[in-house]
């Protein structure tokens, strides 16, 4: 398991994670939810039927194409509000699906521990959540822009550096993009246009030291999470084997997704209360 087959969703969602960011932005994001959708949709009906190794890596491979399109479910929400309403969008975003985890663990705990429900019916009723959701998701309004590939123009706010831009335009961080001049469409640009004001974007990003400072952590913290929460299920199983003893999985993983619902309102993004409640969660996951 730990050499076969967690690798293909590790490397399969390093391996579309930036082709799977170029497409969200030039198929508007809807589309690319959707395909979020189909992929959780494979990756539970396989996990409940599948059987032999080539299988469930194949299993793995869906899962690491819905992970790597969980971009489009967050940035969708910029491509529709107005930017005075994107830390609030991030919020609520952030927050529900935080919310959702921790009661989708709590409910799946309560119904082993107390229902005795067998693990397949909770795989069932995970596969109707995500089928519903994918139900759903053809009803999103289309976008008329995107980050790249469909922008018109994109105002400045005022500000000269991106230190300042970060200070006292807080709103505009979670779209910063090169400044063009006002009607000139980029989307026509081609692909290598684009990569080069993905370039430029990035460099103009990133001469920020908070925005550096706090994506560092981010991607510190979720690669440790991601680690943690995948290979955490099969230590328990070596530690405790569920046919000996009682499992508790659940209420561990909600009480440290319930710990990062925390940071999810915060109008700033805080670098140390982040980093507290990110190692609290991972020395909950690690506890046996």
């Amino acid at each position: 398991v730990f050499n076969e087959v967690f690798p293909v969703w590790t490397y399969s969602y390093l391996a579309l994670l930036l082709p799977v960011f170029l497409a969200t932005d030039f198929l508007r994001y809807k589309p690319v939810i959707i395909l979020q959708g189909a992929s959780l949709i494979i990756t539970y009906l396989m996990l409940m039927y599948a059987q032999g190794l080539m299988a469930t890596q194949f299993m793995e491979f869906f899962y690491g194409v819905s992970t790597a399109t969980e971009i489009a479910y967050y940035s969708y929400i910029y491509s529709v509000v107005d930017s005075s309403q994107y830390q609030r969008g991030t919020s609520y975003c952030r927050s529900i699906t935080l919310v959702g985890y921790t009661v989708g663990s709590v409910t799946g705990q309560v119904l082993v521990s107390l229902a005795q429900v067998p693990l397949f019916y909770l795989n069932a009723i995970t596969l109707t959540s995500v089928t519903l959701a994918f139900v759903t998701s053809w009803f999103l309004p289309m976008p008329n822009k995107s980050l790249f590939f469909h922008q018109t123009h994109s105002g400045g706010c005022g500000c000269k550096t991106s230190d300042e831009r970060f200070a006292c335009c807080p709103e505009t961080l979670p779209l910063l993009t090169v400044q063009v001049k006002e009607g000139q469409a980029v989307g026509g640009g081609g692909l290598l246009e684009v990569l080069r004001m993905l370039w430029l974007d990035l460099l103009q990003c990133y001469s920020s030291w908070p925005l550096l400072c706090w994506s560092v952590w981010w991607a510190l913290s979720t690669c440790g999470y991601l680690q943690v929460i995948n290979y955490a299920q099969a230590l328990w199983e070596e530690v405790l084997p569920s046919q000996d003893s009682d499992i508790y999985n659940g209420y561990v993983e909600a009480i440290s997704t319930l710990l990062g619902t925390g940071g999810g309102g915060g109008q700033k993004p805080g670098i140390l209360p982040g980093a507290f409640v990110d190692c609290i969660s991972v020395r909950i996951f690690c506890y046996i």
